[in-house]
């Protein structure tokens, strides 16, 4: 049978069910019990009468005897239904009524917790109530990628395992939140829309504002804003929340997605890293109930004090460059070897980001990269030792930077130097470099504390979940399609 054949059937049943006077999608329901609580506690629940609610799953008639499988976000169990021979209470639907209700249909059911004569657990109950009335049938398989994130809700039926994943995820994000507020952090939720946005390197996306008629962008990043509430008297802040880069899609980039913040006044990059190593142990440890992960064909164990290794002898020891005297004739022949594809006619720091994404994507990890060029760092403090570099760190962990910090630079001056160069950047066809925000550099010259700032995204959740992002989200972003 065709889709549109199956759909019609349930239609014709559906107007019976209205011809009888039943409403197919009532609002109230009367659940006291869970299938979790029957399934687990049935010594408790024996002989107990129950209301459960939850979707048909299977179907099993044998004359005056029908078995429904019956599942809610909990579990399943088996309802025991037996005719009668009386006549069947208004509203409700007995062994008799059964051809009227299909697999997917949602039903409650009132009756008395026992098992079978299989030994299987069971609620006895000979009449069920209508609860939401489905007009296409659940397919017993589901795999096809495109048709799986279209209809996502049919995928979380089908490959329950979409849904426990979607489980972790916040798991996840309340494991973060746990651990900042236990650290005295606040999290305050800051805006989407910005007239300049700026705190990473992307591209942002554009909307409009009917009612100031003016173009907002939506933020890419919560950075500028964050240390604008330190420059307001906050000490620890943090916002979890949608940032949105209009760039491609790929197993560790979307366009949309959940990422974190923080930044905490009086402290440099030092407290970060020792700050933030055991943040990522907390919440691996919640999310999984473990600290070793197999992820990319690397094993992995974050239960170790991670080494700490500086940008410029990575890319020294790995290709031979020198990252304060780049050569670009040699850094687009190594990117070229390697077949990246890229504008080569980009400034010689984006080249040589892209010769360090060469090493990131072959490091096992976990590691701390540290001291990364000034020219990469346009938001981060100049290191003491060395004013070439910054004091920026990155968590590198199964080929993947897991995380983005620095000591933030609080000089106006200096800051309002490296945007003018920033948009000098952009100016010259550079859409990732980052806009001027003279907004920001006049809060730098009423004066903010010197700070750390951390940021990391759903990416580390989708690492060491082991999947690509768009497996690890609820709705992925798909083109529109009837």
């Amino acid at each position: 049978m065709l889709l549109e054949d199956y759909r019609n059937e349930r239609l014709k049943k559906l107007a019976e069910i209205r011809e009888k006077g039943i409403d197919p999608y009532p609002a109230k329901s009367h659940r006291n019990c869970k299938i979790s609580e029957i399934v687990n506690h049935f010594d408790e629940k024996k002989g107990q009468e129950v209301t459960i609610v939850g979707r048909i799953v299977a179907i099993r008639s044998f004359g005056k005897l029908v078995f429904l499988k019956l599942r809610d976000y909990t579990g399943e169990v088996q309802i025991f239904m037996k005719a009668t021979g009386e006549e069947t209470p208004e509203g409700l639907f007995g062994a008799k009524e059964i051809k009227l209700l299909d697999i997917g249909d949602f039903v409650e059911a009132t009756g008395t917790v026992d098992k079978s004569q299989t030994d299987e657990i069971s609620v006895f109950s000979n009449y069920v109530r209508l609860l939401t009335k489905s007009l296409r049938p659940l397919p017993e398989k589901f795999t096809n990628k495109e048709e799986r994130y279209r209809r996502r809700y049919v995928d979380m039926n089908v490959n329950p395992e979409v849904r426990e994943r979607l489980v972790r995820r916040s798991k996840f994000w309340q494991a973060t939140r746990d651990f900042m507020n236990k650290h005295g952090y606040i999290e305050i939720n800051i805006p989407v829309l910005e007239h300049t946005t700026g705190g990473a390197d992307a591209t942002p996306f554009v909307t409009h504002m009917n009612a100031l008629d003016e173009d907002f962008y939506l933020r890419i990043s919560h950075e500028l804003p964050l240390k604008r509430l330190l420059g307001g008297g906050f000490e620890k802040v943090y916002d979890i929340g949608p940032r949105f880069r209009n760039e491609g899609v790929d197993d560790e980039h979307l366009p949309e997605h959940i990422a974190f913040e923080a930044y905490a006044a009086y402290e440099d990059y030092e407290d970060g890293m020792k700050f933030y190593e055991e943040m990522i142990k907390h919440v691996a440890k919640e999310t999984w109930g473990t600290l070793q992960f197999k992820v990319n064909g690397f094993e992995i164990d974050l239960d170790c004090e991670w080494p700490r290794i500086k940008y410029a002898d990575l890319l020294r020891e790995k290709y031979d460059v020198d990252v304060f005297n780049p050569d670009r004739e040699q850094l687009v022949r190594i990117l070229k070897e390697n077949g990246v594809e890229t504008n080569f006619d980009v400034s010689e720091a984006r080249l040589i980001d892209h010769v360090w994404k060469l090493i990131r994507r072959n490091s096992a990890g976990p590691y701390w990269l540290i001291e990364e060029p000034l020219s990469l760092s346009p938001l981060a403090k100049k290191s003491v030792e060395n004013p070439l570099v910054t004091e920026r760190f990155h968590p590198i962990i199964a080929g993947s930077e897991m995380g983005n910090g620095f000591s933030e630079l609080n000089d106006p001056l200096d800051q309002l130097e490296r945007f003018t160069e920033q948009q000098a950047a952009r100016d010259a066809g550079d859409d990732e470099a980052q806009m001027m925000d003279m907004d920001f550099v006049e809060m730098l010259e009423y004066g903010m504390p010197p700070a750390c700032g951390w940021g990391n995204s759903e990416r580390n959740f989708w690492l060491l979940e082991g999947v690509p992002g768009r497996e690890a989200v609820p709705f992925p972003t798909m083109k529109s399609k009837e």
